[in-house]
């Protein structure tokens, strides 16, 4: 049975006076009404008042999160964008094959090395397993982290309110683990996963992917997907080689335990369309602008 040891303090308010969740409830608000309301070409001036800021407000805050202006902010959220992304997104995951990236090793910017648990570790819902959790500020609200001693295994995001909700979501994925709240030492972890400046190859992230073999499998093929890109789900099946599990990888996406690390809001429909993603739409959005404007994008 799962064992689960939780301060109700800390779920009720997991950082979230911090200046980086203040900043993406700004910009939450700001996708949200962007989302809404594109085919009228929002002024800027809509677009702060939607965010409750200013004008200057609000590109002071876009160029804090992301270095990105608001109006490339919202060139970042059309379309034509996400079309972009997808462009030779098969031959993308072919290099990737051909570069020797299948492997452990650099698997995309965040210099990433993983390993998979047996499907007997998997099979029996992390029995034996002990998951240490933390709940940190990001720039896309409250990360839960979640590691073993081997390596990062989970990472979740909660809007403000909902971070009991998202952390139950994680435990059921293993629920016969042992559960045991460490903010100071999951920390770290997500100073590396958020920080830019930490993203080095000579301090790689350990992952361990915790699923079924056709999961794992999913997940390895989004390690491949390099920022300022995207791959279709029927790309992905391709690259499995199970090319009608179109709708198989669809749902092994969207059980991927390491958001954003594990990129699966790279994937996206055959024409671009944000399809469904498992903490909100929003947050994809946000993280596809926010990559664009780590990208430089003017």
């Amino acid at each position: 049975m799962m064992t689960l040891a939780i301060h109700d303090q800390r779920l009720a308010r997991p950082g979230s006076q911090t200046a980086a969740l203040r900043d993406y409830d700004s910009v939450r608000r700001a996708i949200a009404f962007i989302s809404e309301n594109w085919r009228a070409q929002p002024t800027i001036e809509a677009v702060a008042d939607a965010a409750g800021v200013t004008p200057d407000e609000l590109h002071h805050l876009f160029r804090r999160w992301a270095s990105i202006t608001p109006k490339a902010f919202m060139q970042a959220l059309t379309l034509d964008h996400a079309k972009g992304l997808l462009r030779d997104s098969a031959s993308i995951l072919d290099a990737a094959l051909d570069s020797g990236l299948s492997g452990p090793g650099r698997l995309h910017d965040l210099f990433v090395t993983h390993e998979a648990m047996s499907p007997g570790e998997w099979k029996n819902g992390g029995a034996g397993l002990t998951l240490r959790y933390g709940f940190h500020p990001s720039p896309f609200g409250t990360a839960i982290v979640i590691a073993t001693d081997r390596g990062l295994s989970g990472l979740a995001f909660a809007d403000p309110g909902e971070e009991q909700v998202a952390l139950a979501d994680m435990t059921r994925r293993w629920p016969n683990a042992t559960y045991v709240e460490d903010h100071e030492g999951t920390a770290p972890l997500a100073a590396r996963i958020f920080d830019t400046k930490l993203w080095r190859p000579d301090q790689p992230l350990r992952i361990v992917l915790i699923g079924t073999d056709f999961e794992v499998r999913v997940w390895e093929t989004l390690l491949k997907i390099p920022m300022g890109r995207a791959v279709s789900y029927s790309d992905i099946a391709c690259n499995i080689n199970n090319p009608k599990a179109s709708r198989a990888v669809g749902a092994a996406v969207g059980k991927n335990p390491v958001s954003f690390v594990v990129p699966c809001h790279r994937a996206l429909g055959k024409s671009g369309t944000l399809t469904g993603y498992h903490w909100g739409i929003t947050r994809k959005q946000a993280m596809l602008g926010w990559e664009a404007g780590q990208l430089g994008m003017q």
